[in-house]
């Protein structure tokens, strides 16, 4: 149950719906008639949660670009640029087990704790740069550290937005919450590599730790809604297993969980973590270079999050997550061939809208049909999805330093289009519709 303030009538309505797909409390639901692009924000916990996942994203982002270039001066080598990518998502493998433990306790509570541990972590490394101690060994053992807050950070978002916000605007939601994300690398791919040419590694870090302090303060309006369970009562090892059962019986869940797996693994690694290289190498750019990349992309993925938005609901989002991943393959290859910012940054807008289409519905196939008492487990699980992004990460990195940028991309996505065609083949019920819940 929401936190503030219902009733205990509102809370025996609320517990008898858990078992419905994407229940929430009867308090926070809109009348169909009010529904705009932006009804989401009528939600006051909503309104909260975006502002400070907001700041979160903006210091992650500027941790990214800042990093990125920090690793790709210091050694010279596309692998590490990849292998540090690749450890900003260490904590995929342990996102399953926080999910469980969001199904037990505080959502909100865990939120502002991972957050707070990513501000600790992005202090020491201001403490490092500083002094003038930061060697690139440093910053690969805090991006480890940093990865676990992140991927946890991801789990809980997602669950709370399913939590507080009422079905019938679950894209409006998605749309806007991607927004923040897509914001975000716009404020730090701008701000980090200004901040980074003119003052220092030092300086740049001092806005990536006011970010985080800023979101944990602005989180503390999130509402949280009340576990099914204590964590007293909480079998990490049966509610996990329970967790996947779920996913495994689930129609739906399946094949999404292929198509996350797949498009981290050969489509994100590109502007998850290798634009550092494609900057250097293929445009000759600094680092500026790289943030005005980085900003075209985003703001091509900010276009796509608030056009999903404004559609409030969508009937068949499975059918344009499909139709969209096969485009953003193609604008891949195309980049791949790609020599010039004339023709690059346009095809990185284009890459950046065709993400926000598919992960937004995406995300709300998921939240559709999952239940609200498997709902940490189920987006802690779709985490190890994630996984396949250092995967690619590393992979990528090895593939660019050993036949180069375009043979590396060009292979990526020539295989993830095959792949997404098999699981057509595999799950038609992509193509042709899920069947829906019984309530609407």
């Amino acid at each position: 149950m929401v936190a503030d303030g219902s009733e205990s009538s509102s809370t025996e309505r609320s517990e008898n719906r858990i078992s419905e797909p994407a229940a929430v409390p009867p308090e926070i639901r809109l009348p169909r008639a009010k529904v705009t692009p932006f009804a989401a924000f009528r939600i006051r916990s909503f309104r909260f949660q975006w502002s400070a996942d907001a700041m979160t994203t903006w210091g992650s982002e500027m941790e990214t670009l800042i990093l990125g270039w920090y690793i790709l001066v210091a050694t010279d080598s596309p692998f590490l640029v990849g292998v540090l990518a690749a450890l900003r998502f260490s904590g995929t493998l342990t996102a399953p087990i926080v999910g469980v433990i969001a199904d037990r306790m505080s959502r909100k509570v865990m939120l502002l704790g991972l957050r707070t541990g990513a501000g600790l972590s992005a202090l020491a490394l201001l403490l490092l740069a500083a002094f003038n101690l930061i060697e690139p060994w440093h910053v690969f053992v805090i991006a480890g550290i940093s990865g676990f807050f992140r991927s946890a950070d991801n789990v809980l978002r997602q669950a709370l937005i399913a939590d507080t916000v009422p079905r019938e605007i679950l894209m409006n939601a998605s749309g806007l919450a991607r927004t923040t994300q897509d914001s975000a690398r716009i404020v730090g791919a701008l701000l980090g590599a200004a901040l980074l040419s003119q003052l220092g590694l030092g300086w740049a870090y001092v806005g990536v730790t006011f970010f985080y302090a800023a979101s944990v303060l602005v989180g503390l309006g999130i509402s949280s809604i009340r576990p099914v369970a204590a964590i007293a009562h909480m079998n990490p090892i049966t509610d996990l297993k329970d967790g996947v059962k779920y996913m495994m019986e689930s129609p739906v869940i399946q094949p999404i969980m292929f198509l996350a797996f797949l498009v981290n693994l050969t489509a994100f690694p590109l502007t998850n973590g290798l634009l550092p290289v494609v900057a250097r190498d293929v445009y000759g750019s600094d680092e500026n270079g790289l943030g005005r990349l980085v900003a075209t992309f985003a703001i091509g993925a900010l276009v796509g999050s608030l056009a999903m938005a404004a559609l409030v609901k969508s009937r068949r989002p499975e059918r344009v997550m499909m139709f969209v991943i096969v485009i953003w393959y193609v604008l891949l290859i195309v980049f791949a061939g790609s020599k010039s910012n004339a023709v690059g940054l346009p095809l990185l807008a284009l890459i950046g809208a065709s993400i926000s289409f598919s992960m937004i519905s995406m995300s709300v196939v998921l939240m559709t049909f999952t239940k609200f008492e498997m709902r940490g487990r189920v987006m802690g699980v779709r985490m190890l999805a994630v996984y396949g992004l250092p995967v690619g990460l590393v992979v990528g990195g090895w593939l660019i330093e050993r036949y180069g940028v375009q043979a590396a991309i060009t292979g990526f996505a020539v295989g993830g289009l095959i792949a997404t065609g098999l699981a057509a083949i595999r799950w038609p019920a992509l193509l042709t519709g899920f069947t829906r819940p019984e309530r609407e």
